[in-house]
């Protein structure tokens, strides 16, 4: 290669990476202008990062990208409708029940252990709740002008994302050099099979729980057993715990209440058919595409997503660690290639050979991955 040409590929990629600044800066200049909306933005990115593969088996059946899009479009707003219709009905038309219900609550629960009763207080907690759903309700009712115009939004992202992903793709790629790429499309495929497992995992599992859940509070004489119903199933997407924060608190308040029957019947079945029984059911026939994270590294994404990025974070906290946690197989496996953790340390703690020059096993099985 002539000095000419190896000077023209160094200005073609000092021009790419200057681009991919210049692309950087705006983008980091939009986010601050769309800050309002940067949870609706990405949002429907990461559900149109989903949608992506319905997309494709519909333009292999036959459909136009636009069709295919303007159909996945119109599911992805069906799946939508169908996980937040029920909260909001829920907060809109029951709401007054579920005031009515806290308000009913008494204000002093007495309890005996050991031959000692003792009172506890529980007024000034359920004015406050009283206070924090009246408030839901108002700001709720307030911002509906607000959230139907994001929803709105939500969709022409979804719709222009699938209709031109591949020229967002090619664009996002075009600035990683060529021996870099492998390492983009293993985090992609991680993140995919993270929000797999968010979006269609999640739902399906809360789906199947309110199946259970409403007939079972139906059953048992529950009012308002449609509210409890859809609670649990929102609580299905809090990690480990689950719908076990709705049913452990009301089995407990039977208990004090003096119910033991209804106390051991709601305990009992609540946490086997409803906290227990649609995991088991419905989760190992979706996990094949989903990205086996640890239930603890989950938790801990969506805890610190939630605490820090507000409900969005639901959805972005589990997708960043997982995409760490991929990052970090990667950097262990170039490194390490396919050895354990006990065969590394045996390796650096085996003294060198006939006085050799000590060589570790990183830096062994790093010129053989170098090779």
């Amino acid at each position: 290669m002539t000095e000419t040409a190896r000077g023209g590929d160094r200005s073609r990629r000092k021009r790419r990476y200057v681009l991919a600044g210049i692309v950087v800066a705006l983008g980091v200049v939009t986010g601050g202008i769309l800050l309002e909306v940067l949870g609706t933005i990405l949002f429907a990115l990461t559900v149109a990062y989903v949608l992506m593969p319905v997309q494709g088996w519909l333009v292999r059946r036959g459909l136009s990208e636009w069709t295919a899009a303007l159909a996945a479009t119109v599911i992805g707003f069906a799946s939508a409708t169908a996980v937040f219709a029920p909260i909001v009905v829920t907060l809109y038309f029951r709401i007054e029940g579920v005031l009515e219900a806290v308000e009913a609550l008494p204000r002093e629960l007495s309890i005996t252990a050991f031959g000692t009763t003792q009172t506890i207080e529980a007024g000034q907690v359920q004015s406050m709740a009283v206070d924090s759903l009246s408030g839901v309700a108002t700001d709720f009712a307030l911002s509906l002008p607000v959230l139907a115009i994001k929803f709105a939004l939500f969709l022409v992202l979804i719709f222009g994302v699938l209709l031109k992903g591949d020229e967002a793709g090619r664009a996002a790629v075009a600035p990683i050099p060529y021996d870099y790429r492998d390492v983009v499309y293993a985090l992609a495929t991680r993140a995919r099979e993270t929000l797999y497992a968010i979006y269609v995992l999640q739902v399906a599992t809360s789906l199947a729980t309110f199946a259970v859940a409403y007939p079972l509070f139906w059953a048992l004489g529950y009012e308002g057993a449609l509210t409890l119903a859809i609670v649990a199933a929102v609580l299905q997407f809090v990690p480990i715990i689950g719908p076990s924060m709705l049913i452990t608190p009301i089995a407990l308040y039977q208990a004090v209440a003096g119910n033991l029957v209804a106390a051991a019947l709601i305990g009992v079945l609540g946490l086997v058919l409803v906290g227990w029984l649609p995991d088991v059911v419905v989760r190992p026939r979706l996990a094949r595409r989903s990205a086996g994270l640890p239930g603890s590294l989950y938790f801990v994404g969506f805890t610190g997503g939630l605490f820090t990025l507000g409900p969005i974070g639901v959805v972005v906290g589990p997708l960043l660690v997982a995409v760490f946690v991929e990052a970090v197989d990667l950097l262990a496996d170039e490194v390490n290639t396919d050895a354990t953790f006990s065969e590394i340390i045996e390796a650096d703690l085996e003294p060198p050979a006939n006085g050799d020059t000590e060589t570790t096993f990183q830096e062994s099985s790093s010129q053989t991955a170098d090779d």
